[in-house]
C-alpha cells in the first residue's frame, strides 16, 4: 500500500470539488508576478506563444512523484524546446506547508534539474486564486491569443506512485500536442489531483 488512507481521501475530496474559477475557452486572466530570481512577469507578455502554468510544491507527495520519476522536468524541458513558456507557480502562504523562500526554490531547481521558464512566487495566492488553483500539481494551458485552452490534473493516474508515470495518459502533452497541430483540444477540462494549494487562511 504506497499511499496513506488520509492521502487518498484528500485526493478524491479534492477531485469533486468544483474548482475552475476560469474555464476552458474563457480568455484567460492577465496577472504580473515575480519570479524566484525576482524578475517580473505580465502574462501579456507572452501574448503569442503558449504557455503552461504548473502550481507546485516540493513537499507535496503528488507533486514529488513528477519531480522524482523526472516526468515533470522532461515535460518542462521538451515544450520550453519547442517555444512554450512554462511558468512554476508556487502559491503556499508564509507559514504554511509548503512555503519556500526564493532562494530555497532555485536551489531545489538546481537540484531537481528542473527548467521552467520561471518560478512565480505567489505567497499571497493572487494568481492561485484568480486561477482556482486547488491542487499540485494544477496545470492550465493558454494559447497564442490568450485563451484557456485546457485546465486540470496533469495525467490520469491520481497517485503518488512514480511507477504510474510511463503508463498514464499526459493530459498536458496531449493537448499542446493537438493544440500546435491545429487541432481543437480533445480534453480540454479535467479533475485536478494532488495536495491542496496551502493559500493563507
Amino acid at each position: 500500500m504506497k499511499r496513506s488512507l488520509a492521502t487518498i481521501i484528500t485526493a478524491l475530496a479534492l477531485t469533486a470539488l468544483s474548482f475552475a474559477a476560469v474555464k476552458p475557452g474563457d480568455a484567460a486572466p492577465d496577472f504580473t508576478a515575480v519570479d524566484s530570481n525576482g524578475r517580473t512577469h505580465k502574462l501579456s507578455d507572452f501574448k503569442g506563444k503558449y504557455v503552461v502554468l504548473e502550481w507546485t510544491n516540493q513537499g507535496c507527495p503528488y507533486t514529488v512523484k513528477h519531480y522524482a520519476s523526472g516526468n515533470m522536468q522532461k515535460l518542462q524541458k521538451e515544450w520550453t524546446g519547442k517555444g512554450v513558456v512554462w511558468l512554476t507557480v508556487l502559491s503556499s502562504a508564509p507559514g504554511q506547508q509548503g512555503h519556500v523562500s526564493a532562494q530555497e526554490e532555485n536551489a531545489y531547481l538546481k537540484k531537481q534539474n528542473a527548467s521552467p521558464t520561471a518560478a512565480l512566487i505567489d505567497e499571497k495566492g493572487t494568481v492561485g486564486k484568480l486561477y482556482g488553483a486547488k491542487t499540485t500539481p494544477h496545470m492550465y494551458i493558454i494559447d497564442p491569443q490568450g485563451k484557456l485552452i485546457y485546465a486540470g490534473a496533469i495525467d490520469n493516474k491520481p497517485t503518488t506512485d512514480q511507477s504510474d508515470v510511463s503508463s498514464a495518459k499526459n493530459y498536458v502533452s496531449a493537448a499542446l500536442t493537438e493544440a500546435m497541430s491545429g487541432k481543437p483540444v480533445t480534453t480540454a477540462s479535467t479533475s485536478p489531483y494532488g495536495c491542496s494549494v496551502k493559500y493563507a487562511n
